[in-house]
């Protein structure tokens, strides 16, 4: 008789353990947001908060004077958005062959990503260069001028979903190693 009732305690004790421990988890990532935690991934970037879309800025390509489209409609593409001081420099030209070489490393996915620079172009054999891997716009009201560098030389990036959703920012003196692995954590997921 006494192994009966253990039997049934058990049992009844199981039965209202599953639910608790659901209830309990349940409560426990109520709290954890009410706090404003956030579970960290490690970036090199920093973050966009509060998240912006960049549908709504006007990017004029140079050029041919058309309208960037922050979502492709051919296929669903990321931007890395590299924007510079005044002049780009010996130093500017660097990082922004840094990043092309980021996009390469990418391999059979690097159709996944556009490089958009917004800045202006270095002189002679370097612009023409710079060209042919990046497409060349300028912000019209100038709405990403918060995330530009400081000074001539720097170059600072942004990574914007395929859906116009700007993800992390890259602020000048970044590590464009550090940005080429959170590229292959990103593209290739």
């Amino acid at each position: 008789m006494n192994d009966s009732r253990s039997a049934v305690f058990w049992g009844r004790f199981k039965l209202t353990l599953v639910p608790t421990v659901f209830i309990l988890s349940f409560v426990a990532a109520w709290a954890a947001f009410q706090l404003g935690w956030m579970p960290s991934a490690k970036s090199h970037g920093k973050p966009i908060l509060p998240q912006r879309n960049f549908t709504g800025i006007r990017i004029v390509m140079a050029g041919n004077g058309s309208q960037w489209l922050w979502r492709n409609p051919q296929r669903p593409t990321m931007t890395l958005v590299a924007l510079s001081h005044g002049t780009c420099t010996s130093a500017c030209v660097r990082t922004l062959v840094l990043l092309r070489n980021a996009r390469i490393t990418l391999g059979a996915e690097q159709d996944r990503l556009r490089l958009l620079y917004i800045g202006q172009l270095p002189t002679g054999a370097a612009g023409k260069v710079l060209l042919k891997s990046w497409y060349h716009g300028r912000d019209v009201d100038g709405k990403l001028s918060g995330f530009r560098p400081s000074h001539d030389g720097a170059v600072s990036a942004l990574l914007v979903e395929a859906n116009g959703t700007a993800l992390v920012q890259y602020p000048a003196g970044f590590s464009p190693d550090g940005l080429k692995d959170d590229l292959q954590k990103v593209i290739r997921r």
